[in-house]
């Protein structure tokens, strides 16, 4: 090895060395992320609160790692019991919101806490959730329980939520345990409900929700709040809690090795050495031993050849429920990623940015996302529906393409 190649080696070998000092001696930023799990001791996880839930648990707190369907199949539901949710946001598919409902029905205790809720369960409660989308993390709320005997544990969160309540509720059958007063633009205070008690079933089954998942996170559990988190669970029955671990916006998922390595801070600047050191053998190696590349063609793209016979072989077979479910899928996925909206609610509010954004009228838009909403209500489609959905989106794409 010539001198010239040593001192090189000794520059990349210096700057490595600089770059590993680096990164292990400077302060790690505090993360920030939505988690409420129960193993994450981040301000917005949940390892408190789980910590602490034996306190209003009859026995040991169970722990379910996998879907509601599945978990409730292996369950001894004889005794009564409450399932626990909490998240940022709770959606349940149709067969886990049945499941859900024969759960409760049973005369077992479902408590949701979320931001915004999804599912045929939920619907079935005939409850409407409102988010405010102005000033979030920013708007101070006042939280308050109904019982005059509870009022000394109302509080008023300053920072770090997200204010949500219930803008219609079934009044027969609910029963409203407490509520949240925001300031409107005016400075008047503006009163919600924001927990609520449904009964279910003849057996004294029930869903209670809630919309300030924030509560429960270690942030606000050691800033004074924690009086707050414990009169929420306070209206759980004394019985044996299920505590959901799956529905989390922060579970653990690991599918491959990579992923892995690359979620562990020094396995991950290991690997990242180890690249950077391959591509620079190959570059001064490549010097002296490269051969002539020869000359490859480009892989045709067949994506679109695929797509094209998979929606012909739905629509001769008439399955157009499925040709409409994807359509409306992809449309709101080009809602997302050109006007970066949020299209989990579909309100008069989104109606309005999606007409300024996409340079379309008020009127078309709220003709499509009216025409949208109306073909999710429905189980079955007809080819007419199949074919004015597609006239309306391409109407209204126009103007993008």
């Amino acid at each position: 090895m010539d001198k010239r190649s040593k001192i090189a080696l000794y520059v990349i070998g210096a700057v490595i060395l600089f770059m590993i000092i680096a990164e292990v001696t400077k302060p790690k930023a505090l993360n920030w992320r939505d988690s409420y799990s129960a193993a994450d001791k981040i301000p917005l996880g949940c390892y408190i609160l789980f910590n602490e839930l034996e306190t209003f648990s009859d026995g040991e707190v169970l722990i379910s790692e996998r879907s509601v369907y599945e978990y409730l199949k292996d369950v001894d539901t004889t005794a009564s019991k409450s399932l626990v949710f909490i998240n940022n946001y709770l959606s349940f598919g149709s067969e886990e919101s049945k499941t859900l409902m024969d759960f409760a029905k049973k005369g077992n205790t479902v408590f949701l806490s979320g931001n915004y809720f999804y599912g045929n369960a939920l619907d079935s409660l005939n409850i409407v959730v409102e988010r405010q989308y102005s000033n979030l993390y920013k708007k101070e709320s006042n939280h308050k329980f109904t019982s005059p005997s509870l009022q000394k544990n109302n509080r008023l969160f300053k920072d770090v939520i997200e204010n949500s309540h219930f803008s219609s509720i079934d009044t027969l059958n609910t029963t409203i345990l407490g509520t949240v007063t925001t300031k409107d633009e005016d400075n008047y205070d503006e009163t919600y409900p924001n927990f609520i008690k449904v009964d279910v079933g003849e057996k004294g089954g029930q869903f209670i929700l809630h919309t300030n998942p924030f509560a429960f996170t270690n942030y606000h559990l050691m800033a004074d709040n924690e009086d707050y988190a414990a009169t929420v669970l306070s209206y759980l029955p004394k019985q044996q809690i299920i505590w959901d671990n799956n529905y989390k916006s922060g579970r653990k998922v690991v599918t491959s090795p990579l992923r892995y390595i690359l979620n562990n801070t020094a396995l991950k600047w290991a690997f990242y050495i180890s690249m950077f050191s391959l591509i620079l053998f190959v570059i001064f190696r490549g010097k002296r031993t490269q051969r002539i590349t020869p000359v490859i063609n480009k892989l045709e793209n067949a994506t679109v050849d695929f797509t094209r016979t998979i929606g012909e072989l739905y629509y001769q077979h008439g399955d157009f429920t499925n040709i409409i479910e994807k359509k409306i899928q992809y449309f709101l996925e080009f809602v997302r990623r050109n006007y970066y909206l949020d299209t989990n609610q579909l309100n008069q509010n989104f109606i309005e940015k999606l007409a300024v954004k996409s340079s379309n009228t008020k009127e078309d838009a709220k003709a499509l996302i009216d025409y949208l909403v109306f073909l999710k209500s429905k189980t079955n489609h007809t080819e007419q529906e199949l074919i004015e959905l597609n006239k309306k989106i391409e109407h209204f794409t126009k103007q993008k393409l």
